[in-house]
């Protein structure tokens, strides 16, 4: 009797630790951060990378043999180098050949040049006097015309002798040569970049080809520049998609003003494909998925009460609210895990 006795009041104690641990529980506020719901803008991006290259790129070959001569760069005073800029018609290498430029005889056909000239002007001055025939003024036109085009013609293979750059740009290719020493014609003597602007090709999922189009924007950016973004559009989008890898090609022009991306670096772009202003912003990091859906906190007269979102544009990084929130609600951003609907929290930083 009196084992059973202790075996009632010992079964009542521990049913009052309960209770009364139950009721501590019920007390304890959950500590949690929160953030106040503002109008925010968010975009829907669709990410990609690739290698950018120069849209103006040229390779300088000798187009005669001869001893190679390098130039001398007259913004520096110091023979060019690589990573000189250099201007449209800038003269970096000559290349003599003094059995070449002789060949040419361009003094002799300037003189003959010359001669035709005096002959021609003579024959059309005694013609409109009725002095000579039009066949004499028409051989004597033809002569003259000749010897312009060959002195034109000789001026063209001079210029061969200096190898100048058709374009503006930055050397980034400026094999050594010994000076003086012979060059064969067609060998390659410099390499000229203009990469103010620049292109990517990328290649894209075929579930966005109809998002992507030309013009849109697109922001750049590399490791090598992390406080920055250039800006860049979508210039060419092919409409085929490669039954390989389902995917599809596309082209886009960066603009590098200050030449902060460099030929040949990886970049990674986000094309903008949508934007909605003044909305609901949220970060996604802060919501919890369940079985009856996308769920966040948020505090109200001390309690959490749990929000369940339909979403609007999404990114990587956050999520447009179209219903389930409201401005100037706060919600809870660090804290959230352990919560359930009506738990006791205390807000701190």
């Amino acid at each position: 009797m009196k084992r059973a006795l202790l075996i009632i009041l010992l079964g009542i104690i521990l049913a009052s630790c309960n209770d009364n641990s139950t009721e501590l529980n019920k007390d304890i506020s959950v500590p949690v951060s929160v953030m106040e719901i503002k109008a925010s803008s968010i975009e829907r991006y669709i990410s990609t990378t690739g290698t950018v290259k120069p849209v103006k790129e040229v390779v300088l070959p000798s187009e005669i043999s001869g001893l190679y001569e390098l130039m001398t760069n007259p913004k520096t005073n110091k023979p060019y180098a690589l990573g000189d800029y250099v201007s449209t018609g800038d003269v970096i290498v000559m290349i003599e050949n003094p059995e070449y430029k002789n060949g040419i005889k361009n003094n002799s056909l300037e003189l003959q040049l010359e001669t035709t000239k005096q002959t021609y002007d003579k024959q059309k001055s005694l013609y409109d006097k009725g002095g000579v025939t039009m066949s004499d003024m028409k051989n004597a036109e033809i002569n003259y015309m000749n010897a312009k085009y060959a002195v034109e013609d000789a001026v063209i293979k001079l210029r061969k002798m200096a190898v100048l750059t058709p374009i503006s740009g930055i050397i980034v290719e400026l094999p050594y040569q010994t000076p003086k020493t012979p060059i064969a014609a067609g060998a390659p003597l410099a390499k000229i970049m203009d990469y103010r602007k620049l292109i990517m090709e990328i290649n894209l999922a075929e579930k966005d080809i109809n998002d992507v189009k030309k013009e849109q924007a697109v922001r750049i950016m590399n490791y090598t520049i992390p406080d920055d973004t250039l800006t860049g559009k979508i210039t060419q989008v092919s409409p085929a998609i490669n039954a390989d890898t389902r995917s599809f090609k596309a082209v886009l022009t960066i603009d590098n003003p200050d030449l902060k991306l460099r030929p040949g670096m990886f970049a990674k772009g986000e094309i903008v494909v949508a934007s909605v202003d003044n909305t609901i912003v949220i970060p996604k990091e802060v919501i919890l998925s369940k079985q009856k859906g996308n769920t966040v906190y948020v505090i109200d007269k001390g309690l959490a009460k749990e929000r369940i979102l339909v979403f609007g544009l999404e990114n990587p990084n956050e999520v447009q609210v179209i219903s389930g929130l409201n401005l100037n609600e706060r919600l809870v951003i660090k804290g959230y895990e352990t919560l359930r609907n009506s738990s006791k929290v205390k807000v701190v930083k």
